[in-house]
């Protein structure tokens, strides 16, 4: 996928909508970077959300400049860059302001290693589920041989 493993700008109010509801339906991770190209330390961030996109494909990195789509920032409450929001389902699950490289790498790794967690237990569920349902299946299977063989091999009475 083009978009895996890189920090997704959104130029436009449909662009970040699409994103937005594209992590909200696959029910990923997604790090919003409020940032302004012209001011300093969002520049200082910019690398280093590079490379946590890279070494975490489970998670979606989005960027949105705050003067690009001041709509977006506001409604989501940002006041200060750079601010990253983590979101999960469309809810703010956790927030960084400031150019904080190492509160961020922690809050990513946190939520990377919580969200695999989710997947693992996800994926063991569905196959105990799956399981359990061929066991039953095979055993209302057999039940159903033994029972039409038993009433084969049981002689009916004759008047």
């Amino acid at each position: 996928m083009a978009e895996e493993n890189q920090v997704i700008d959104c130029h436009t109010t449909e662009a970040w909508e699409e994103k937005l509801h594209k992590g909200n339906e696959n029910k990923k991770l997604l790090v919003v970077d409020f940032t302004a190209w012209s001011y300093g330390p969002c520049q200082l961030m910019a690398p280093i959300l590079a490379e946590l996109a890279k070494k975490n494909p489970k998670v979606t990195f989005l960027k949105v400049d705050v003067d690009e789509l001041k709509t977006v920032s506001e409604k989501w409450g940002v006041d200060a860059v750079p601010t990253f929001l983590f979101l999960k389902e469309g809810k703010v699950v956790d927030k960084v302001v400031g150019a904080k490289k190492d509160e961020l790498r922690t809050k990513v790794e946190k939520h990377d290693a919580a969200a695999s967690r989710v997947d693992d237990t996800s994926r063991t569920g569905a196959t105990a589920k799956a399981t359990a349902t061929a066991c039953n299946s095979a055993t209302a299977t057999a039940t159903a041989t033994a029972t039409s063989t038993a009433a084969a091999a049981t002689p009916t009475a004759t008047a």
